[in-house]
């Protein structure tokens, strides 16, 4: 058998020109001076996390500023129901949970779409003549965020675009932009409760539109729509061929003077993917338990939609097990005295909130339906002292320790957010120091004349 040898000659440590020769039999043959590589680190970060922005975190971290020392501090600005420990979830709930983790039968994987058997308990709770649903019209995910992110991930492609509302939930844009994904904003009419400007909703549909987000009930708006309005908004749906995907996690938390309807209860022809899960109306947003509903009555979606669906549930292989066992018993034995008793609770605090605002110059807040939040208006006009909503709500903090978040977050400037989630002594005690802070610095027109005059 023949031996080779091959000899390689380096020089330099820069882009090296290596003089390689081949020995075989005691024979040399050149085979002349070739390029090489030296290895070096060259670890960066991907372009999706490079494109991956969230507005709330960027401006909330640029807000560098310290509350008053002197002051408890007061948040308004987080929308977690469990923070303050006033409303708990139903023993129920907990219950079922302690029993399945004691059973020791959900310890393993689940089908990356969920247990069977969780799944036709999902679909038994929201099934009705006027949306029809069963096991395989669902998918379990891991929160109501990653059950949109998956239902924009199956719905548009690099290069088209999306509808979103403005104000909205700042999670639209994040996900969005990380995948290539266009954002197109539509306008929301505070002076209408906050309904969709359908005209410019429809003026902004091209060919490519891949999906329209409807947010109902809303946040940060606490907006409810009425059935009216929905069927004007799956109007344009049906003109324009653009399916919705209907983020609907605060399903069902509207106040007793409103009515919510579930948007694929009113169309027939408009294919739907709506989100949800427990973390809102069940009060337990850390379990990351979620789901997409599948209405597809037109075989609009056909299999295309629901194979992607499975596809992109097996990157994470689905939700937790844990809860996943409980949830028919999450779902169908929570008193319905629970949800009564958390809505009133919310009810008494927008009232309170919505009075006490409505009483300071300057301020003009917009009545919730539903939800956990409320959207205020700041008349810059008559606060000249500062350039915009996130320098009001930062100096809110630094002189009266309440932090709101300013609606700059939300792609709609010169207003800030309220949570209402809070004990009612903090709404009452965080309103008595938004009226301090406000007529402090507020300026009649006259006055705003002068401070002009004097920069």
């Amino acid at each position: 058998m023949d031996s080779y040898l091959i000899q390689v000659n380096g020089h330099g440590d820069h882009a090296p020109m290596l003089d390689v020769h081949l020995k075989t039999n005691g024979n040399s043959i050149s085979l002349g001076k070739v390029k090489g590589r030296k290895p070096r680190w060259a670890v960066r970060a991907s372009e999706m996390s490079k494109k991956t922005f969230n507005p709330v975190r960027a401006i909330v971290d640029s807000m560098k500023v310290e509350p008053n020392p002197k002051k408890a501090m007061i948040s308004l600005s987080l929308g977690d129901p469990t923070v303050f420990g006033n409303l708990p979830t139903n023993d129920e709930v907990t219950r079922a949970v302690k029993e399945v983790l004691d059973s020791g039968r959900y310890n393993g994987y689940a089908p990356s779409v969920g247990y069977q058997s969780c799944r036709e308990a999902v679909a038994a709770y929201y099934n009705c003549p006027e949306a029809p649903l069963e096991a395989q019209d669902v998918i379990l995910t891991s929160g109501c965020s990653q059950a949109i992110e998956l239902a924009l991930a199956v719905l548009a492609n690099p290069g088209q675009n999306i509808l979103v509302p403005r104000p909205g939930f700042s999670l639209y844009k994040t996900l969005a932009l990380s995948m290539g994904i266009e954002v197109k904003l539509y306008n929301l009419l505070p002076e209408k409760g906050w309904e969709i400007d359908l005209e410019h909703l429809e003026s902004l549909v091209d060919e490519k539109t891949a999906c329209l987000i409807v947010n109902n009930p809303s946040n940060p708006c606490g907006s409810v729509f009425s059935k009216t309005h929905l069927q004007k908004i799956l109007a344009v749906a049906s003109r324009q061929c653009v399916p919705i995907l209907a983020d609907e996690i605060y399903g069902d938390m509207v106040f007793a003077d409103c009515k919510y309807e579930p948007i694929a209860t009113l169309s027939t022809n408009v294919p739907i993917l709506s989100c949800g899960g427990l973390a809102k109306r069940w009060l337990v947003p850390g379990w990351r338990m979620g789901w997409i509903l599948i209405h597809d009555r037109r075989d609009i979606f056909g299999n295309e939609i629901r194979d992607g669906l499975l596809r992109l549930s097996q990157r994470i292989l689905g939700p937790c097990t844990i809860v996943q066992g409980a949830l028919e018993r999450i779902l169908h034995r929570t008193p319905p005295e629970f949800y009564h008793n958390t809505l009133s609770i919310l009810k008494s605090n927008a009232d309170l909130c919505y009075a006490a605002l409505s009483a300071i110059p300057g301020l003009q807040p917009v009545r919730p339906a539903g939800a956990m939040y409320l959207m205020v208006e700041i008349e810059m006009e008559h606060f000249p002292e500062f350039e915009n909503d996130v320098e009001f709500t930062e100096r809110l903090i630094s002189e009266q320790s309440v932090f709101c978040l300013p609606a700059t977050c939300f792609e709609y400037p010169n207003f800030f957010r309220v949570v209402i989630t809070v004990p009612e002594e903090m709404i009452l005690e965080a309103c008595s120091r938004i009226q301090e802070f406000c007529e402090m610095h507020y300026q009649g027109a006259e006055g705003a004349q002068d401070l002009e005059c004097d920069k």
